[in-house]
């Protein structure tokens, strides 16, 4: 099962999809902008392995979008947009590919981390495959997810922006990540943003620390930074984020 919430109305459909670790309610100030709008239906989803959603037996970008695919069509969505954060980038570029029947029209990918030294990848392996765990009250479980999405009360202080991010259970609270979800760090960047069949938008917090600007412009030439912004540019800049996603759907 695949956690998700809809709203707005319009002509094109727009999936956001949320980073590594997170949840769809990052999202919240950006679907209150496009639902102000009016312009598009919005489509919102935690991945497998993340807030409400269930876990599986094992992680992968293609996996994560085969389970998107579905829902997707599902919805019935209508001309589809795909904005993807971190991860999320990676995702919406496979569901660009075609590879899993559904037709996108643009891919807005938002700080997606392009460069996997070996020590990166060798901390992402050992983070999956450690055992799950357990805090005593509530306050400690969402102080960890907070550091583990990136959600700082400097970007993020209100609690709408940790929904469904740590859950209770017979041994107190936990995140509701599976950890082993950290197995998908590493997926080939440059074949997904190869293999996407519509226009690809990439951007980044002029601020991030996980990607460059040049790095993002090998695949997409008119990459851009948004001002003032670290690497969770949809929280920190919404409005900006929105001003892009215009842009892709002028520009289709």
């Amino acid at each position: 099962m695949i956690w998700h919430e809809s709203g707005g109305d319009g002509s094109h459909t727009v999936l956001l999809l949320h980073g590594l670790g997170a949840t769809a309610a990052v999202w919240k100030s950006v679907t209150r902008a496009l639902t102000e709008r009016g312009s598009v239906r919005w489509l919102t989803a935690d991945f497998g392995g993340h807030g409400g959603s269930e876990w599986q037996s094992s992680y992968s970008v293609g996996q994560l979008a085969a389970q998107l695919a579905e829902l997707v069509q599902r919805q019935q969505t209508r001309q589809l947009l795909v904005v993807g954060h971190s991860l999320g980038a990676y995702v919406g570029l496979a569901l660009a590919s075609a590879w899993f029947g559904i037709e996108v029209c643009g891919v807005l990918g938002i700080g997606p981390k392009i460069s996997w030294p070996d020590a990166d990848l060798h901390t992402a392996r050992e983070l999956a495959a450690r055992p799950v765990r357990w805090f005593a009250t509530d306050e400690e479980a969402r102080t960890r997810y907070r550091r583990v999405a990136g959600l700082g009360t400097d970007i993020a202080p209100d609690e709408e922006w940790l929904a469904r991010g740590v859950v209770q259970g017979e041994r107190g609270w936990r995140l509701a990540q599976d950890p082993r979800t950290f197995a998908v760090a590493g997926a080939p960047f440059a074949s997904l943003a190869a293999s996407a069949t519509a226009p690809v938008l990439l951007t980044r917090g002029e601020r991030d620390p996980m990607v460059s600007l040049q790095e993002l412009r090998i695949h997409a030439p008119q990459a851009c930074d948004i001002a003032g912004a670290g690497h969770n540019a949809h929280i920190e800049e919404p409005g900006a984020v929105v001003t892009l996603l215009e842009q892709l759907l002028a520009g289709v």
